[in-house]
C-alpha cells in the first residue's frame, strides 16, 4: 500500500520512517522503541500478538503495564482500497487518534462464580455437553425429557421450570414438582419401565401421566426402594446457580440481550460451531468477572415522571436487557448494573442527558473526534465522512471489505479516502448530542454500520434520532444527506457496503468549531447548535422555527387558551424548568431553550389544554421567557385582594354550584380568599357555632 511518511510526519508533528517488514526484517527498529518510555502506535492490527511477544522479550523494554502499545489499523480501512493513493490524510487521522490515552476508568461491577452450572435440556444432550465441562464445573442438570445415561453421573432435578432470572453468579432458578418418581430416590433400575404395560416410562425416569391408565405396576416393582408415590403433593423448589446452559427451543429470557452467564443453545452439539465456542466460554466462568459500569444517572435531570404520572419512558422501553425499570414513586427509574450490557441506547434516546455513556465518557469521545478530523483536515483532507462501527462485527466486515479491494479492485472499491471508521463499544451509544458536534467539527457526514447484532428497536431509535439530526440541518441550509445508517450482516453483503460508502459527500461547514464535548448531553447540543446557527447565517433562508419529527428532544409546547383555567400544575411537573409561573400575577411562562419533550405538562394537565410541538426555533426569543397564556385575576369580594384566575374562579363555582354542600353563603364563600373565608365563618351569625351544641 502507497505510504507518505512525509506528509504523515507532517500532520502528525514526527518525523516518521517508513518500515515495510517491521515484524521481520525491520523488527529491531521495533525493539528500539520498545526502549523509549514515549507513547508507541504501531500500524498494524494482524501481528498485534507478534509485537506484544516481542516487546515482553526485549530486553530493556518498558513494561507493557507501564507503557502499554497502541496498535491501528490503516491497511484495510484504506491503505488496500482502490483510492489508496488519496488516503494519506485518513491514515494520518486515525493515527493521531491511536496516540490518545485510554479511557479514564469508571467504576466496575463484579461477578463471583463457584462455577455451579445448571444445564436445562434433553438428557442425552445436557449430559454429553456436561461431560465437556464437568472437571472444572460444578453440573446439575433440569430434565426436560430424553434418555440420560444408566450411571448418574450429575444430580438430575426433574419438574416443570418456573422461572429463571437473575445474572452470573446469581441465577435463581425455581421449578415444581409434579410427577410420581423422586429422582432423589431412583436408583434407575429400570425395573418400573420393565413393569409398566403402557410404555408411560421413559428414561429420564419420568412418567408421561397422559399415557398412564392408573395401573400402578411401577409401584409394586420400585416397592423396596419406595421411589414412586402417586399420592406426592405438588412441591415448589428454588435454588441458586452461577451459570445456566439452555438447550431448549426457546429462551427462558426473552428479551433481545441475555444476562451474562446465560447461554441458549437450541441445536445443543448439533450445532457444531456454536456449541463448540459456548463450550470455551463455559469452561472460563469460574472466578471473579469485572466489566465497566457504562452508564451514570442524575435523577435531578430525569423526565420520567412526577407524582406518580409518567413522562418520558425512552429509556424503559428501548432497554434490550430490561435492565430499566421504572419507580414512580421516586419519579425516577433503576438501572440494573448487573444486567446492564453496555449498549448505551437509552443514554441516545435520553432527552435530558440523566442518563450518560461512562466508558468511555462523552468528552473522551470529543476529542477523539476533534483530534480525528482536525489531523484529517490538517493533513489536506476533504469532506470527511465518520463511519461509527462495532469493535467485533463491524471492524471484522471493514476488514473484509479492505482485503476484497486488494484482491480485485477493478470490482471493489473498498473503504473511500474520505471514509474514517471509527470502532465503538456498541453502535447506539453515541446520540445527536455527538453527531451534530462530529459536524460542527467538520465532518461532512456521520454514518452508523449495523451488522444485525443490535436489537431491532435500536435500528429504529438511531434512525429516529438521525431523522432529528438531519431536519436540522436541511433546515438550517445544509445540502445532501448528513446521517444514515447502513446495514450489512456478513461477506455476503459486501458489494452492497461498497456501494453504500461511496455515496457522494454533503455540504459541511465553512469554520469548524473548538467547543468541548460536556458531560450534560443538552449543553452539547446547545453549543452544537449555536455554532451551527452562526455557520449558517448566510446560506439559510429567513424562517423562524425548523419543524422536527416527533422523536425530537427539542421543541415547545401550544397552550389552548379557551380550556387552559392556569391551574398551573403543569409548572411543577415541568422537570427541566421550562415551564414557570408568576409570583406578580396569573401567567404561564415558557423557556423553549430548557424544553426536553417529555409530555410530563401535558398529561399532567386536568383540561387536556397541553400539546407539544417538536421543532427548533431559531430567533433569540428560544432562550428567554416568553408568556404562553395569562389570565384576569379574580379579586376577592369582601376585601377586593386578587386571588387565584378569572376562568378558574368561574370553572369551580360552576362544578360546584349543583352541590348541597355549597348553597347560599357556602358558595359565596367561594368568593372569597383565604382570610376572608375564615372571618365570614366566625362573623356570620348564621353559621352554627360548637358552643351553641
Amino acid at each position: 500500500m502507497p505510504l507518505n511518511p512525509k506528509v504523515l510526519g507532517e500532520a502528525l508533528d514526527e518525523d516518521l520512517t517508513l518500515h515495510t517488514t517491521l515484524c521481520r526484517r525491520d523488527a529491531p527498529a521495533f525493539q528500539k522503541a520498545c526502549r523509549s518510555s514515549d507513547e508507541l502506535v504501531v500500524a498494524c492490527t494482524q501481528e498485534s500478538r507478534l509485537f506484544t511477544e516481542l516487546s515482553e522479550q526485549t530486553e530493556g523494554a518498558v513494561p507493557l503495564d507501564v507503557r502499554p502499545i497502541h496498535f491501528v489499523n490503516i491497511r484495510e480501512t484504506g491503505g488496500w482500497g482502490r483510492e489508496a493513493a488519496q488516503a494519506t490524510p485518513k491514515m494520518a487521522a486515525l493515527l493521531a487518534a491511536a496516540r490518545l490515552p485510554d479511557a479514564e476508568p469508571v467504576p466496575t461491577v463484579t461477578y463471583k462464580s463457584a462455577g455451579r452450572l445448571l444445564v436445562i435440556g434433553a438428557l442425552q444432550d445436557s449430559e454429553r455437553i456436561a461431560g465437556m465441562v464437568s472437571d472444572v464445573l460444578e453440573v446439575s442438570l433440569l430434565a426436560t425429557g430424553g434418555a440420560g445415561m444408566q450411571a448418574r453421573r450429575y444430580p438430575v432435578i426433574a419438574g416443570e421450570l418456573q422461572q429463571v432470572r437473575g445474572w452470573l453468579g446469581a441465577f435463581d432458578v425455581s421449578w415444581s414438582t409434579t410427577n410420581p418418581i423422586d429422582l432423589d430416590l431412583c436408583t434407575r433400575c429400570n425395573a418400573c419401565l420393565a413393569a409398566c404395560p403402557e410404555d408411560a416410562i421413559g428414561l429420564d425416569y419420568q412418567i408421561d401421566m397422559d399415557k398412564c391408565k392408573s395401573h400402578r405396576a411401577c409401584v409394586k416393582a420400585c416397592e423396596a426402594v419406595g421411589a414412586i408415590n402417586f399420592q406426592r403433593d405438588p412441591q415448589s423448589h428454588s435454588e441458586r446457580f452461577d451459570i445456566v446452559l439452555d438447550l431448549r427451543r426457546e429462551p427462558a429470557f426473552t428479551q433481545h440481550a441475555h444476562p451474562q452467564g446465560y447461554f441458549h443453545l437450541p441445536g445443543g452439539l448439533r450445532e457444531a460451531e456454536a456449541a463448540m465456542a459456548t463450550v470455551i466460554k463455559l469452561r472460563d466462568l469460574v472466578g471473579e468477572f469485572e466489566k465497566p459500569k457504562f452508564f451514570s444517572y442524575k435523577q435531578k435531570l430525569c423526565a420520567h415522571g412526577r407524582n406518580e404520572t409518567v413522562g418520558c419512558n425512552a429509556c424503559v422501553e428501548i432497554c434490550s436487557a430490561l435492565a430499566i425499570s421504572s419507580d414512580l414513586k421516586r419519579n425516577q427509574i433503576v438501572v440494573n448494573p448487573n444486567l446492564c450490557v453496555g449498549c448505551g441506547a437509552c443514554t441516545t434516546v435520553c432527552p435530558t442527558g440523566a442518563l450518560t455513556y461512562a466508558y468511555p465518557r462523552a468528552s473522551e469521545q470529543g476529542v477523539k473526534l476533534r483530534t480525528l478530523l482536525a489531523t484529517y483536515a490538517r493533513a489536506g483532507g476533504q469532506d470527511a465522512a465518520l463511519l461509527l462501527h462495532s469493535q467485533e462485527a463491524g471492524s471484522a466486515l471493514i476488514g473484509d471489505l479492505g482485503r476484497a479491494a486488494s484482491l480485485d479492485r477493478k470490482s471493489v472499491r473498498g473503504v473511500p479516502a474520505r471514509v474514517i471508521p471509527l470502532p465503538l463499544w456498541h453502535t447506539a451509544s453515541i446520540g445527536l448530542d455527538v453527531w451534530l458536534s462530529a459536524f460542527a467539527y467538520g465532518a461532512s457526514q456521520v454514518w452508523v454500520l449495523m451488522t444485525g447484532e443490535e436489537a431491532p428497536q435500536y435500528r429504529e431509535a438511531v434512525r429516529e434520532q438521525m431523522a432529528v439530526a438531519q431536519a436540522v440541518l436541511s433546515g438550517l441550509g445544509y445540502a445532501g444527506q448528513h446521517f444514515r445508517v447502513i446495514e450489512a450482516r456478513d461477506a455476503r453483503d459486501l458489494a452492497d457496503l461498497d456501494a453504500a460508502l461511496g455515496a457522494p459527500a454533503a455540504q459541511t461547514v465553512k469554520r469548524r468549531a473548538t467547543f468541548a464535548l460536556q458531560a450534560e448531553k443538552r449543553a452539547t447540543v446547545e453549543l452544537a447548535l449555536d455554532h451551527l446557527l452562526q455557520d449558517s447565517a448566510a446560506r439559510r433562508t429567513p424562517m423562524e422555527a425548523i419543524a422536527l419529527p416527533g422523536a425530537s428532544l427539542l421543541g415547545s409546547i401550544n397552550v389552548n387558551k379557551d380550556t387552559c383555567t392556569l391551574c398551573l400544575s403543569c409548572v411543577s411537573a415541568c422537570p427541566a424548568s421550562a415551564l414557570q409561573d408568576n409570583t406578580e400575577r396569573p401567567q404561564l411562562r415558557f423557556i423553549e431553550k430548557n424544553c426536553v419533550q417529555c409530555g410530563l405538562c401535558a398529561s399532567t394537565c386536568p383540561e387536556d389544554a397541553i400539546t407539544l410541538q417538536p421543532r427548533l426555533l431559531l430567533g433569540e426569543q428560544r432562550k428567554q421567557l416568553r408568556v404562553l397564556n395569562e389570565a384576569q385575576p379574580y379579586h376577592c369580594i369582601r376585601c377586593a385582594k386578587p386571588f387565584g384566575t378569572l376562568k378558574g374562579i368561574e370553572v369551580m363555582l360552576a362544578k360546584l354550584s349543583g352541590h348541597a354542600m355549597f348553597q347560599g353563603d357556602a358558595l359565596e364563600r367561594l368568593k372569597m380568599c383565604g382570610d376572608c373565608r375564615v372571618v365570614d365563618l366566625y362573623s356570620n351569625p348564621g353559621e352554627t357555632r360548637i358552643t351553641d351544641l
